[in-house]
């Protein structure tokens, strides 16, 4: 592909008035160089305006984003992607107006990445452009928020620290949400009802299956699972404690599985990797009752009243593109752990340990991912010719991505075990 570094923008900034938009602009304007050259863009020139005038109060002395007005037509955004090397993405729900982001970035080599959680969409984008961005040299990176960038990262931390320290495979890791406290956006809320009637039943349960999202088939099951989780959504590890299902495992477990084939499939993590993620509750009834409440509440959906009833509660919670005041954010906070078992077949095998975690903003946090994620791309060269192009994870951007990450706030830290 043609370089792009005589681009006239490093990165551009698309849904910079949205909720999460504005935090991510102002983490880029407190930590990211002052000679960034960088734009916000969105479709009035008037509200982009002003979010640049907002930003001259946490750091007047830096430049100040240029501002390109640009509607979701495929014209005004092949245009856009051609005088940037990186998108950052904030528009949602995806599935309803990102589609054609991705396609321009795709189509001209222009690095892109966004906070998605939907897995259908990432499913479908994967399918139309991975090939067309391979080509080009683009790396697409959905889901390098909240939702998967924790999971997909200490995943790779814990394969990769057993290999490193044991010289062997990794057999599954079991990760558990054990603090998250945080409300939803308005756009994280219309994107859980408006999936459903943008996608039928088998299209996200074909999206949802078992390693879809790898680019290699996925290892056999091993039945790690025992039989009363999946029959009560209730599990128990002597590192985690009581764990059941968490909402956001789907969307982490399939990004997670893509890595494995991205990397190297069976030669990557290993041939019998699994990854099953959960969130840690105090008491097997408390378990059972989330996991059938969540498990009705996804029939109830289905269901177009009810749904469209949610929809109007979750409109007048937060519309789209608002969200918490940010002193409402000051006491959130985000811990995930994880423990990774060694593939030996023997009695007692070699355990890893990781830990995630992040006090702050959990929307302001997403906004560090985009931001760190983009200057990773920026300023390591030999990771992008390694990793290449076409539709991937937060996991290939590696150690760099992680060290970024840990200066901006974030705690990720991994041990092996002692031997039992």
């Amino acid at each position: 592909m043609a370089s792009t570094k005589s681009r006239r923008y490093d990165l551009v900034l698309l849904g910079a008035t949205g909720y999460t938009g504005k935090l991510c602009a102002e983490h880029i304007t407190t930590s990211l160089p002052t000679n960034l050259k960088w734009a916000v863009s969105g479709r009035s020139h008037e509200r982009l305006a002003a979010i640049v005038e907002e930003l001259k109060s946490y750091n007047a002395e830096r430049v100040q984003p240029n501002v390109e007005v640009a509607t979701l037509s495929l014209d005004d955004l092949r245009s856009l992607a051609q005088k940037t090397r990186i998108i950052l993405n904030t528009v949602g729900p995806y599935h309803k107006y990102s589609a054609p982001v991705v396609q321009a970035c795709a189509e001209n080599g222009t690095h892109y990445l966004d906070v998605t959680g939907e897995t259908p969409w990432v499913y479908e984008m994967i399918q139309k452009h991975h090939d067309t961005a391979k080509a080009t040299g683009a790396i697409i990176v959905p889901e390098i928020g909240l939702e998967s960038a924790p999971s997909d990262l200490l995943a790779w931390t814990l394969a990769t620290l057993i290999r490193k320290e044991l010289s062997l495979d990794t057999k599954e890791v079991i990760a558990c949400v054990r603090t998250m406290n945080g409300q939803p956006s308005g756009g994280t809320l219309a994107t859980a009802t408006g999936i459903l009637e943008h996608y039928s039943l088998a299209e996200i349960m074909k999206s949802s299956a078992p390693w879809a999202l790898s680019p290699v088939p996925g290892p056999k099951s091993s039945k790690t699972v025992p039989f009363a989780t999946r029959l009560l959504g209730v599990r128990k590890t002597e590192h985690l404690g009581i764990l059941t299902t968490s909402i956001t495992a789907g969307p982490n477990v399939a990004i997670v599985q893509r890595s494995w084939g991205l990397l190297g499939g069976p030669k990557s993590y290993g041939p019998n990797f699994q990854y099953h993620e959960y969130m840690r509750v105090k008491s097997y009834l408390a378990g059972f009752i989330i996991h059938a409440a969540l498990c009705l509440g996804f029939v109830a959906m289905v269901i177009p009243p009810v749904r469209w009833l949610i929809q109007w509660a979750a409109h007048n919670f937060h519309a789209p593109g608002q969200g918490a005041a940010k002193d409402a954010t000051a006491k959130d906070a985000f811990e995930l752990r994880a423990v990774a078992e060694a593939d030996q077949d023997v009695p007692n095998p070699r355990m890893a340990m990781a830990k995630f975690r992040y006090d702050g903003g959990l929307y302001y946090l997403t906004g560090v991912f985009l931001a760190e994620a983009a200057m990773v791309l920026l300023t390591n060269v030999d990771l992008t010719k390694k990793v290449g192009g076409g539709l991937l994870t937060p996991a290939m951007l590696g150690q760099p991505f992680i060290d970024r990450l840990r200066k901006a706030g974030v705690t990720l830290e991994s041990r092996i075990m002692p031997k039992q």
